[in-house]
């Protein structure tokens, strides 16, 4: 991984925000990991049920074995307020790999102060470090602040011609 702190941000209100890669060795980034995607699937976007005992368990552990991680916290201060966690994969169609935001979360309380923005440019910056051609995401239609924020940031839906509409993200449960 690249050196721990990447770049700062400024919050609306001045409070600094450092992003660091996260290190799932380290003690305190495995808690604020587990605590922050705790937080995000309590959240109706994140299915609102909160994650299984299993994956509180296992997680941690699981993915640190995940060669094609990579992942962020934000701080304000010594608080976890935000986290990114990204896989590569590859496009066939370009030849590269490609970076894909798999969950995104700012607390709740720090939502609208730069925070989703800044992990979104770690992402960008660490996908052009790895030669991605593309940063991919998904995202619930119906979450329009999120939407928003991935405007904001470059997103747009994947179209590859007009008249064929756009890709949706479909899924198989197994």
């Amino acid at each position: 991984m690249t050196p721990s702190v990447i770049f700062r941000a400024l919050f609306v209100m001045t409070t600094n925000l450092v992003i660091r890669d996260t290190n799932l060795n380290e003690p305190q980034h495995a808690a604020a990991f587990l605590d922050l995607l705790e937080h995000y699937a309590r959240d109706p976007m994140g299915g609102g049920a909160g994650l299984s005992a299993y994956a509180k368990d296992n997680l941690v552990r699981e993915l640190r074995a995940v060669p094609s991680f990579h992942g962020a916290l934000a701080f304000a201060g010594d608080e976890a307020v935000g986290l990114i966690n990204c896989f590569t994969g590859f496009s066939t169609f370009a030849a590269r790999p490609l970076l894909n935001i798999h969950d995104i979360v700012t607390r709740r309380e720090r939502r609208g102060r730069g925070v989703g923005q800044a992990l979104l440019q770690w992402a960008e910056q660490r996908a052009r470090q790895l030669g991605c051609c593309k940063l991919t995401l998904e995202v619930l239609s119906n979450n329009a602040r999120a939407m928003a924020s991935y405007e904001r940031a470059g997103f747009a839906p994947y179209v590859l011609d007009p008249a064929a509409g756009q890709a949706l993200f479909l899924q198989k449960n197994l």
